[in-house]
């Protein structure tokens, strides 16, 4: 495929996921008003979405509560199987280690991601779990929506907890 060709296949997929991704970005947003990190995540599942949430690890004293894993236990819940293989996650940071796990357990098809990761990401940018062939389960990976506008949101919330004097 020539550089123009898959730049062309990487617009379109861009606009094809990106109404999930702002979705993804509304609960990142969400995150962020209850004083958590700004991650948020959408299961989509033949185009409806499923499920939502955002990072609720702060709110709730909860340090396993990423919005990648409330989206896929609220996923698995709504669609009564544990099986996610019809659905995309949406998120608006490329998942850690714990979150690539449970995506690899939940079966998830495709991953949808904004904002690359390169202190803790698992698609590629720290770590390759979700790329690891060994496992029994590999999602199709679509990095980079709205990621300067996912990274964004990380940036201008910490810079405000800087000022705050929070870590």
């Amino acid at each position: 495929m020539s550089r123009k060709e898959e730049t062309l296949r990487q617009m379109q997929a861009e606009s094809e996921h990106e109404p999930f991704m702002r979705l993804a970005m509304a609960q990142a947003r969400a995150a962020a008003q209850w004083g958590d990190v700004p991650i948020g995540a959408v299961i989509v599942q033949a185009g409806s979405v499923v499920a939502a949430a955002g990072n609720r690890r702060a709110v709730d004293g909860d340090p396993v509560a990423h919005a990648e894993l409330l989206a896929i236990r609220a996923a698995a819940a709504a669609i009564g199987d544990w099986r996610l293989t019809e659905c995309t996650l949406y998120v608006t940071l490329e998942p850690c280690i714990m979150c690539a796990g449970a995506i690899i357990l939940a079966r998830l098809p495709r991953v949808v991601y904004g904002a690359g990761d390169p202190k803790a990401g698992a698609a590629g940018s720290m770590y390759s779990v979700l790329l690891e062939n060994r496992l029994n389960h590999q999602p199709q990976m679509v990095p980079g929506v709205l990621a300067e506008e996912c990274g964004r949101l990380l940036t201008e919330f910490f810079r405000a907890q800087r000022k705050l004097g929070k870590k």
